[in-house]
């Protein structure tokens, strides 16, 4: 399987080297005394990503010393530059991220505002297992807007995680319950049917009122073995249910056909095809 197509790796210590232009984005480095390093990525332009992860994921050298902001998973975290939204490259020590991106609500017809930055995660030795057989004989490139395969991800008993960070200062809990119940919903209607109420109830029933969620909260939305799906706000767990149907429907949110981010969604493909 081809690898993600990532044209710099850390041999030595010094700042990679960019084959074109990148106005869209800054590589923010420092001499920290630490392996770590900070990617800074622009919105509009996030392929980026795919040559910065790379370079961590598939170098069998260790990172330099000109890193900053060291992180415990990794040492290696990614900035959505937009809105200044820091993730980590992995999580729970085996889950790579794949893609980042932007969840924006129009107000009014107005405006859009941002509303969290997202990051989607997955267990790369788990994509291997359950994907490889089908599709390891493509490359990245020819898996790129392939349904079927971003179908399998999302219906095999791959561990990922959803992570959401929120950026819009302003945001009630009760706002994540009710465009959960929308977005969530209609998901659960579209691969499920309609007799799904219940379901929705016990998943939105996790956001309680006096949960509060100022900028920079953390919520994940993380498939556990079993097609579990348990959500955590800021580390603290706040429900877990087992539905299989619930599992792909909030993922089909960030990497399905009507992705809230469709360049993330593009990034999620490549970078998940690219672990196979």
């Amino acid at each position: 399987m081809a690898s993600m197509r990532f044209p710099f790796s850390f041999p030595q210590p010094q700042p990679p080297q960019f084959p074109r232009p990148f106005t869209a984005f800054a590589v923010g480095v420092a001499v920290a005394g630490a392996s770590a390093a900070v990617v800074a990525v622009s919105s509009s332009d996030r392929p980026f990503l795919r040559n910065a992860l790379n370079s961590v994921f598939s170098s069998g050298h260790s990172l330099p010393l000109w890193g900053s902001l060291s992180l415990a998973d990794s040492g290696v975290s990614v900035l959505e530059s937009k809105t200044g939204t820091s993730f980590p490259s992995v999580l729970a020590s085996s889950q790579k991220l794949c893609g980042i991106g932007l969840r924006k609500k129009s107000v009014l017809g107005l405006k859009n505002i941002d509303v969290y930055a997202f990051g989607v995660y997955a267990d790369d030795d788990d994509i291997k297992t359950h994907l490889s057989d089908k599709y390891g004989k493509f490359s990245a490139s020819e898996l790129q807007g392939n349904k079927e395969f971003i179908d399998d991800l999302m219906e095999n008993d791959i561990p990922m995680t959803v992570r959401l960070q929120i950026v819009y200062g302003r945001l009630s809990i009760r706002s994540v319950r009710s465009a959960f119940e929308e977005s969530v919903g209609s998901r659960l209607q579209k691969f499920g049917g309609s007799d799904n109420k219940e379901l929705l109830q016990r998943f939105t029933s996790q956001f309680r009122d006096e949960i509060k969620l100022p900028r920079g909260s953390v919520i994940h939305l993380s498939r556990e073995k079993g097609h579990v799906l348990n959500t955590s706000i800021d580390g603290q767990e706040v429900g877990s249910i087992k539905s299989k149907l619930l599992c792909k429907s909030i993922l089909d949110l960030y990497c399905g056909e009507e992705a809230f981010d469709k360049q993330a969604k593009e990034e999620i493909e490549h970078n998940v095809a690219s672990y196979l």
